[in-house]
């Protein structure tokens, strides 16, 4: 299946039924009086979150999105049918920002996670409603209301507890294969990874989800290689591994571009907490091990780890670094969205 992590779509909630205007008629009834009765109330539009969808690529093939219009009032003081509404199901993950005022409208990250992103229009009232002392046969009806258009970005954003950045064959995919269940393609030259792809991490015996996103080239925030568009996805994430490639002739450079176009993309990004890897250290001797380290701290990285994902040396230690983070900060939301309960 095509990864497609944005979509234009536009929507329509149904229209509301136009009122009747009607009088009634019986046999050997005269002046019946008004019986026009309302017209039905136009369909919504709704958006929810649902499992097993991981793309947007549905949204690709179909773009507009319609309620169905209410129908009209009849005679006899008879509502015209309401409209059915429309359900537009998304990944969880997904925002939904208009394209007009660049709101967002909602950020659906749970599952059955629903909200109304049209109202469908009211029914006209049909001409018994306008009757009265002083106007005993109305002929007037209201026309139904119309239903609201809008058209709107869908921008799926992975739910992921850990990010997984680098440049081009710093070993990402070689990493995430190693500590996952996921399956990426691997090989020998640069953007072998062309899609974000997540994995699920095990140890000691606790879980965690792990993204991996294309790799990143110096000019990445300003279009340059893939861009910085897949960034989005590792938005959520508690933590960030940044994969230095340790064969590479100045880890200090490698190490700075990243953080540079972390910096250049903004959304807080460069300021997440953040572990650097110094990868494929099974082709280094240990004096150039501790070299580059040494390198990488002179740079600014705080937190420098060796590590290997070809012969999974020291990939544990990575690992259970991550976990204690991910903890720490779930931990502090839970305290956060406590404190501020309030019965």
């Amino acid at each position: 299946m095509r990864f497609l992590d944005q979509a234009k779509i536009y929507i329509q909630s149904g229209a509301g039924g136009n009122g009747c205007s009607s009088m009634r008629r019986e046999a050997h009834v005269e002046y019946g009086g008004p019986n026009g009765g309302d017209g039905g109330r136009g369909g919504d539009v709704w958006a929810e979150a649902v499992p097993g969808l991981n793309t947007l690529i549905d949204f690709r093939y179909q773009q507009h999105h319609k309620a169905q219009r209410g129908q009209n009032g009849m005679g006899r003081d008879r509502t015209g049918a309401g409209g059915d509404d429309k359900l537009i199901k998304v990944p969880v993950g997904t925002e939904i920002i208009d394209l007009d005022t660049e709101e967002l409208i909602a950020d659906l990250t749970e599952i059955g996670q629903r909200v109304l992103i049209a109202e469908g229009g009211n029914g006209g009232w049909g001409n018994a409603r306008f009757k009265s002392s002083t106007n005993r046969a109305p002929r007037n009806a209201n026309p139904g209301l119309p239903g609201i258009e809008r058209t709107l970005i869908l921008r799926l954003k992975l739910i992921a507890d850990a990010g997984l950045l680098g440049l081009p064959n710093a070993g990402k995919s070689t990493f995430q294969a190693a500590v996952t269940n996921a399956k990426p393609k691997i090989a020998d030259y640069p953007f072998t990874t062309m899609h974000p792809g997540l994995g699920v991490v095990t140890v000691d015996g606790t879980e965690f989800v792990l993204a991996d996103i294309p790799g990143l080239i110096e000019g990445a925030s300003e279009g340059a290689g893939l861009g910085d568009r897949f960034l989005g996805h590792i938005e959520r994430c508690a933590i960030l591994l940044h994969l230095v490639d340790g064969t590479s002739e100045d880890v200090a450079e490698d190490y700075r571009i990243i953080v540079g176009e972390l910096e250049g993309y903004g959304g807080g990004l460069h300021e997440k907490p953040r572990i650097v890897g110094l990868n494929k250290t099974d082709a280094l001797t240990d004096e150039e091990i501790a070299e580059k380290r040494a390198v990488l701290e002179a740079a600014g990285a705080e937190r420098v780890m060796t590590l290997s994902g070809a012969t999974g040396k020291g990939t544990l230690d990575v690992l259970r670094a991550m976990k204690r983070e991910i903890d720490t900060q779930r931990e502090a939301e839970g305290a956060v969205v406590e404190e501020a309960w309030t019965p």
